[in-house]
C-alpha cells in the first residue's frame, strides 16, 4: 500500500530544519518524509482491527514534524519509521466507519493492571506509552507498529475506535479529534459563569476552542484573536462576541474588563486565556491580558521559549497545560462537531500523491483563506487524475454557502478542482498550528523527536 513514511535520518532532519528556517514547509522537500510502497502493519494481538483511512487531517504537530522544528522531550516515546497522521476517519472490515482516538494507552498496549491515569479514564496522561506489546509511541502516527493516517491502512485497538453516526459526513468526522482537544482544554480551564474568556489563535484548534467555549460554558464575554479575514469571519460565526487582530487583543480586553493601563500593562484582564498558538509571543500576550489570579491554558504546543515569568509570579496566575483528552471526551466532541457545524473548517482535500502541495497549503492556510487541510484516501471516480478537491469558497464566494455540486452532499459544500484564484504560497501566518509561530498541542510530538 502507499504510505508517507517518516524515517530516522539525522542528515535529512537537519536539512529539513535548515530549509524550514528559510521557508515554512520547506522541510517537505528535503526531509525524512517520503511516499513509499509498504506492507500493511500486522495486527499486534487480540482486540486489534484494521482501519482504512477515508480522510486524514494535517495538523500543526505534523507540520512541525515535517519541518524539523522539534522539542527533544518526546524522544523516548517515538519509534521509527513511522507513518504520520492521527486525525483519522476510516473504514473497518465490517464496513462501518470509525474515528480514531490516537493515544496508545495501557489498553492498546496490553498492560494490565492499567496505570493510575488510565484507570480513571485519563488516557492522555498514560504513564506506559513506551511499554507493553508495542514499540514506543505516544500516539498512532508516531509509533512504528501501528501505521498512521497518511496511508492506505493502519491498525487500531478497539479502545481507540469511536463509531461514526450514519448521518455524519466524513468532513465532520475528521474534525472530531481536534474538537476533542478543544473540549479537553475548555474543561481544564475551569470557566465560571460570566467569566471573560480570551482565545488566542484562530487556526483549527483556536476555532474549535471558540466553539467549545460557546457550547460548553457560559462566559460573560468571549474574545478571539484572529489574524486573517476568513479566520475572523469563522470566529464570529462560531460564537466569539469580539474578534480582534492580534495587535488589538489587549485593547479589547481592557475595554471589556475596564482595566486601567500602566505603560501598556493592564491592571486587570481576562479570567481565562486559552493559548492555541504556543509560541513565545503568544505566551507573552497571554500573561499580558490575564487578570491577577486568572488562568492561562496552554493548548498550543511550545518548544523552548524565552518568556519573562515575572507577571505569572507577581499576579499569581495559574498556567495550565492541556494535552490530548480523556477517553470520554470523544462523546462530547462528536456532539460539538455536529452542533457547531465544524465540518465547515475542512477547506481542501488532497490525494496522497500530492502530499508536498497539501503540506504547503496547510502551512500557508491562514493567508489563503483555509483552515483544515486533509488527505483524501477514499476511492473515487477520476482519482487517477491526481487533482485535489477544494471545499472552501473560491474567489467571490461566501465561505460556507457555496452551491451544491460534486462535493460531499452531507456537508453541502462544493468540490472544485484546480487552484483557487491567486493561490500561491505566502508568508507563513501566525496562529495555532503554524510552524512559524508555535505548534498545536494534543496531537503528538514535533518533528525529529529522536534527533
Amino acid at each position: 500500500m502507499k504510505a508517507l513514511v517518516f524515517e530516522r535520518s539525522l542528515p535529512r532532519f537537519a536539512a529539513a530544519r535548515v530549509a524550514s528556517a528559510l521557508t515554512a514547509g520547506g522541510g517537505a522537500r528535503v526531509g525524512p518524509l517520503r511516499l513509499a510502497d509498504v506492507e500493511p502493519p500486522a495486527l499486534p494481538g487480540p482486540g486489534w482491527h484494521r482501519l482504512r483511512p477515508r480522510l486524514a487531517g494535517i495538523c500543526g504537530s505534523d507540520l512541525a514534524t515535517v519541518d524539523g522544528q522539534s522539542s527533544r522531550w518526546f524522544e523516548p516515546v517515538v519509534s521509527f519509521p513511522f507513518v504520520p497522521g492521527h486525525e483519522v476517519v476510516g473504514d473497518l472490515d465490517d464496513g462501518s466507519r470509525a474515528v480514531l482516538e490516537p493515544v496508545l494507552a495501557c489498553a492498546a498496549r496490553g498492560i494490565d493492571p492499567a496505570c493510575a491515569a488510565c484507570a480513571r479514564g485519563d488516557t492522555g496522561s498514560c504513564e506506559r506509552i513506551a511499554f507493553g506489546c508495542l514499540q514506543p509511541g505516544l500516539q498512532t502516527g508516531y509509533c512504528a507498529d501501528t501505521g498512521g493516517g497518511w496511508s492506505g491502512g493502519l491498525v487500531a485497538h478497539e479502545s481507540q475506535l469511536h463509531p461514526v453516526p450514519d448521518g455524519m459526513s466524513d468532513q465532520a468526522a475528521v474534525m472530531v479529534e481536534p474538537a476533542a482537544c478543544a473540549v479537553h482544554a475548555v474543561q481544564n480551564a475551569g470557566i465560571a459563569d460570566g467569566d471573560t474568556v480570551v482565545v488566542l489563535g484562530a487556526g483549527t484548534l483556536g476555532l474549535c476552542a471558540v466553539a467549545a467555549v460557546r457550547h460548553l460554558a457560559r462566559p460573560g464575554a468571549l474574545i478571539a484573536g484572529a489574524k486573517h479575514p476568513e479566520q475572523r469571519r469563522l470566529a464570529r460565526a462560531l460564537g466569539a462576541g469580539t474578534v480582534a487582530a492580534p495587535s488589538e487583543v489587549r485593547r479589547s480586553v481592557r475595554r471589556q474588563t475596564q482595566s486601567l493601563a500602566m505603560d501598556g500593562q493592564l491592571t486587570g484582564g481576562a479570567d481565562v486565556v486559552i493559548d492555541c498558538v504556543g509560541s513565545e509571543s503568544s505566551l507573552r500576550e497571554s500573561l499580558a491580558v490575564v487578570r491577577p489570579r486568572g488562568a492561562v491554558v496552554l493548548v498550543g504546543m511550545p518548544g523552548p521559549v524565552n518568556v519573562d515569568l515575572t507577571p505569572l509570579w507577581q499576579r499569581e496566575v495559574r498556567l495550565v497545560g492541556s494535552y490530548a483528552y480523556r477517553h470520554a471526551t470523544f462523546a462530547t466532541a462528536f456532539e460539538l462537531v455536529a452542533a457547531a457545524g465544524l465540518e465547515r473548517l475542512v477547506s481542501a482535500l488532497y490525494p496522497l500523491e500530492e502530499w508536498r502541495d497539501a503540506i504547503d497549503h496547510a502551512v500557508h492556510a491562514g493567508p489563503r483563506g483555509a483552515v483544515k487541510i486533509a488527505f483524501d484516501l477514499r476511492p473515487r471516480p477520476g482519482a487517477a487524475s491526481g487533482r485535489r478537491a477544494e471545499l472552501g469558497p473560491r474567489s467571490g464566494e461566501t465561505a460556507g454557502t457555496a452551491p451544491g455540486g460534486d462535493g460531499d452532499p452531507a456537508s453541502g459544500r462544493r468540490a472544485g478542482l484546480g487552484p483557487r484564484s491567486g493561490e500561491t504560497a505566502g508568508t507563513a501566518p501566525g496562529g495555532d498550528g503554524d510552524p512559524a509561530s508555535g505548534r498545536r498541542a494534543g496531537l503528538g510530538p514535533r518533528s525529529g523527536e529522536t534527533a
